[in-house]
């Protein structure tokens, strides 16, 4: 579960769109609800997703995680938190563009042991990736690497699964592929999603869309 109690960025302050659904208002995303979220850019669809995270602390109001002001988490329950609880693909990706593709995978996989190698093959193969385990991320295009970085954030466990523009750089076939596979993904573990858009709605059976 995830609140917020008239959250502003400070960025944001005497600018925000007075119609947000998410800024200044009282929000509530239960667990397990599938949750888009949609702007135009500049209007903190980013900040979103990092003060859920707990690496955004420039705002006023209160945002609770599973029912603890993040704020009040301590390194080490933020660790935890990101470990087993709340993955994310973040816009930039902030994959090892000097590590391979299947070495970026590892580094997350290894902290839980969540995926087996197989299962990771099959995750590369389902999203048309498989061919480029061996190369470095720093050569793969846009499109690529958004699709490792994807895969990556299944190689836990989590009960929220948080995406900022994942698909910007794939064909509308890339998309359904990734949708199909993150909505397996959330049903195997009755995990929540939270994804941002610039405006394209995806397929995916959203519970709630917010605007900013």
């Amino acid at each position: 579960m995830v609140t917020f109690n008239q959250v502003v960025p400070q960025p944001l302050e005497g600018i925000y769109n007075p119609q947000s659904q998410i800024w200044a208002t009282e929000l509530a995303v239960p667990s397990g609800h599938l949750v888009e979220v949609m702007s135009a850019s500049g209007k903190g669809k980013s900040t979103f997703l990092q003060i859920i995270y707990g690496i955004r602390k420039d705002f006023k109001g209160i945002c609770q995680v599973n029912g603890k002001d993040i704020r009040h988490y301590s390194p080490a329950e933020k660790a935890e938190l990101r470990r087993t609880k709340v993955s994310i693909v973040f816009q930039d990706l902030r994959l090892f563009p000097h590590l391979t593709g299947w070495e970026n995978l590892q580094v997350k996989n290894q902290l839980t042991g969540h995926k087996t190698e197989a299962e990771m093959r099959e995750l590369t193969e389902r999203l048309g990736v498989a061919f480029l385990l061996d190369k470095p991320c720093g050569i793969m295009s846009y499109g690529q690497q958004q699709r490792f970085a994807i895969i990556r954030a299944l190689c836990q466990p989590f009960t929220l699964l948080m995406l900022d523009e994942p698909f910007s750089h794939l064909d509308r076939g890339n998309i359904e592929l990734c949708c199909a596979l993150l909505q397996e993904e959330c049903k195997h573990q009755q995990a929540g999603l939270i994804l941002t858009t610039l405006g394209e709605s995806y397929p995916l059976p959203y519970d709630t869309r917010l605007t900013l």
